[in-house]
């Protein structure tokens, strides 16, 4: 796809579906900056960085924001389930490569 053929279809979308299912952008990501700023924050102080199941919470957050503009949009209620999953798998993952990382350190 050529550059000007991407920059129709993004202006098509932002400009018809996207801002009908999600309503006004701005707004839409403020609400979105706010549940992250949340996040970021209490990564911060609990970690020290973000990790991939912060990630996992940023992104179901940016669908719960879309969500208040229009409950019953399915495909978003599918993605937050889908990033709880991930989020889950991915403390499990962690919690393996720490017990492992445990078991070379005290060698």
């Amino acid at each position: 796809m050529k550059r000007d053929e991407v920059l129709d279809s993004a202006k098509e979308l932002i400009n018809g579906q996207r801002a009908k299912d999600y309503g006004d952008a701005y707004e839409n990501f403020s609400r979105i900056a706010d549940g992250w700023n949340i996040i970021v924050r209490e990564s911060q102080r609990t970690h020290g960085f973000i990790t991939p199941q912060h990630v996992a919470l940023m992104m179901d957050w940016m669908k719960s924001a879309r969500l208040l503009n229009g409950i019953d949009h399915e495909d978003s209620w599918i993605d937050k389930c889908g990033y709880s999953a991930l989020g889950s798998d991915f403390s499990e993952r962690e919690a393996k490569i720490l017990e492992r990382l445990g078991k070379v350190l005290a060698k």
